[in-house]
């Protein structure tokens, strides 16, 4: 099979047909072998009633419906797992991704040989204060951590090598940074396509501006995983041990200086009336707990359990 087609929703029954029909039309005028996987994200309209019909005459057609809303992370966690294409194209369903893109993507990947292409929507239709200065200084400072030159990574428009969307692990809101956990997967060829943004069609947008807060705070989260997800112990027992140390020389130094003193029959004080003496207990306390946090960081790593983040209330067309 040549493609899988991603679309996570959430209410978007307006603007459904229009773009089944659109991506329709693109698959048979390129002759493409393909399955379109809608991904419903617990919609409260008619959506999961029209993909219905869609799958009903067209068999290329599935979906898959989460009994609530988990999270577009989650959404494309499961069709990942189900999707069988030789590449994995995802796209947002509010028709500001145009399935005409569809091509070109499918090319970079197949011929010129990229592990992901990602859509840059260079020319917006977005507001300028609420989205476009946000998402600027985003992807700036996305660029400047991750070490992934791109220049828009929250571009819902990303196809994939088969291979990569089996090898990364999406969850949380990383959605964004599928491309950094590509990277981080050893899948270094990752390349970009200017691409159409169309105006919002139907509808008003579900991210509002705290996608870019969540999104700063996703990229500490990710930058910290990347490096000592699989061993906390690195950086937490690192920094404890450290702090324990400067603490315990500390707390010497002062015993040391006061046993001196009354040695030699010069004028000392109490060592709790010396300030650095709780400096350097506090020290000691705090790298004895961080290196305690590490330790349990490790034993948790080792131990968990790999929970079920999201409930399928409905599968249409999967074998």
């Amino acid at each position: 099979m040549n493609l899988s087609i991603l679309i996570p929703l959430l209410n978007e029954e307006e603007s459904l047909q229009e773009l089944y029909t659109w991506i329709i039309k693109v698959m048979q005028e390129n002759r493409y072998s393909y399955e379109i996987i809608f991904l419903d994200d617990g919609s409260s309209d008619k959506s999961w009633s029209i993909i219905q019909g869609f799958a009903t005459e067209n068999t290329h057609v599935k979906g898959i419906r989460f009994m609530k809303n988990f999270g577009k992370s989650q959404a494309l966690h499961a069709g990942f797992a189900k999707a069988q294409g030789d590449v994995i194209i995802t796209m947002d369903a509010d028709l500001q991704d145009s399935p005409d893109e569809i091509p070109g993507l499918y090319e970079m990947i197949t011929q010129q040989n990229f592990d992901l292409v990602s859509g840059w929507k260079k020319k917006r239709y977005d507001s300028v204060v609420a989205k476009n200065l946000p998402s600027k200084l985003f992807n700036w400072a996305a660029r400047k951590t991750s070490g992934v030159e791109l220049n828009d990574f929250n571009c819902g428009l990303k196809a994939y090598r088969n291979v990569v969307v089996k090898n990364i692990e999406v969850s949380g809101e990383m959605h964004r940074y599928i491309p950094v956990l590509a990277k981080n997967a050893g899948f270094g060829k990752i390349g970009e396509k200017v691409v159409q943004h169309q105006a919002r069609k139907y509808g008003e947008t579900k991210f509002g501006m705290e996608r870019f807060i969540n999104g700063f705070l996703d990229l500490i989260t990710i930058w910290f995983l990347s490096r000592f997800g699989k061993r906390p112990m690195h950086l937490f027992g690192a920094i404890g041990s450290l702090m324990f140390i400067i603490g315990f020389l500390l707390a010497g130094y002062i015993g040391f200086s006061k046993l001196y003193h009354m040695y030699n029959n010069m004028r000392y004080s109490l060592v709790t009336n010396n300030p650095w003496f709780y400096i350097a207990l506090t020290t000691m306390i705090l790298g004895t707990q961080l290196f305690l946090a590490g330790f349990l960081g490790e034993i948790i790593l080792r131990t968990k359990n790999n929970e079920e983040r999201y409930k399928i209330s409905n599968e249409i067309n999967f074998l």
